[in-house]
């Protein structure tokens, strides 16, 4: 079976690359931004990150592939799941993917541990906590930390504990939306660990992440620089306009499909990145 270049970009899925932006947030706060050497580390962990998220990807669609010939969606969109890839393919893929992580290492070693790190907890979670309640949202979120983390490591400069804890909040509430979307969606009978949750239920995990992730965050940029105090009106519109979207237009399943269709989202982030690099500046 030939294989297209198409169905083998939705097996790595590089619309996701998005999620690993994270990985720049040091970058931004230790203001290194004007440093071409920590710019090209920070873009090659961002690389890396993508790599191995890739990998992540491919294993879970291996591992899921007959799950996901049972979902409304998934059955068309998955290209194992499709038959559009075969498994061998796959394998072959992955070994690849592994190959330029090993290579990506002996240029910046010292993102390898976060970076493993977030490979074993994906493997975990393919085989394991995507099937536990609570510990599945935490596991997703748990991958963002890592990304901030090897972005931190990138630089050489530590990790804020405000940034990690406001960065878990934050994808705590992505993740419990994701679970309350799927939910509405498609019913318990599309994840087995829908059947633990209630609509009710990841609405108030949503809410209680929403709320620690802005309170983190206000904490965190006002002892970090007072004057970034300015940035919080716009993490709360992008919070509102989030829930707006989800809410009113069904969105939310993909965070990442959300924030690149919804221009007032792609606004307010662009106008926060900005913000944050003019006030660091000063």
């Amino acid at each position: 079976m030939k294989t297209s270049v198409s169905a083998l970009l939705g097996l790595i899925r590089p619309r996701q690359w998005i999620k690993n932006t994270f990985v720049l947030a040091p970058l931004i706060f230790a203001r290194e931004y004007l440093d071409p050497h920590s710019i090209t580390r920070a873009a090659l962990a961002f690389v890396l990150f993508c790599v191995a998220s890739s990998a992540c990807y491919a294993v879970n669609d291996m591992h899921d592939v007959e799950r996901d010939r049972a979902h409304p969606v998934k059955r068309l969109t998955r290209p194992l799941a499709a038959g559009l890839v075969p498994v061998r393919t796959a394998v072959l893929l992955l070994l690849v993917l592994y190959a330029l992580l090993i290579l990506g290492f002996t240029v910046l070693p010292v993102v390898a541990m976060p970076i493993l790190a977030y490979i074993a907890l994906n493997f975990a979670y393919t085989y394991v906590l995507k099937d536990q309640p609570v510990l599945d949202i935490f596991a997703i979120a748990a991958g963002f930390v890592l990304r901030v983390y090897a972005g931190a490591e990138a630089l050489g400069v530590p990790l804020s504990s405000w940034m990690a804890i406001t960065t878990l909040c934050l994808a705590l509430y992505l993740a419990s939306i994701k679970r309350r979307q799927e939910l509405q969606a498609n019913g318990s009978e599309a994840r087995r660990v829908l059947r633990e949750y209630s609509v009710t239920l990841v609405d108030r995990y949503a809410e209680m992440s929403a709320v620690g992730a802005l309170i983190f965050y206000s904490l965190f940029v006002i002892s970090t620089n007072n004057r970034l105090s300015v940035t919080i009106p716009l993490v709360i519109f992008g919070l509102f306009r989030y829930w707006y979207v989800v809410d009113t237009r069904a969105g939310g399943e993909s965070p990442t499909d959300v924030l690149l269709t919804d221009w007032p989202l792609v606004l307010c982030l662009l106008a926060w990145v900005g913000a944050c690099i003019v006030v660091l500046l000063q």
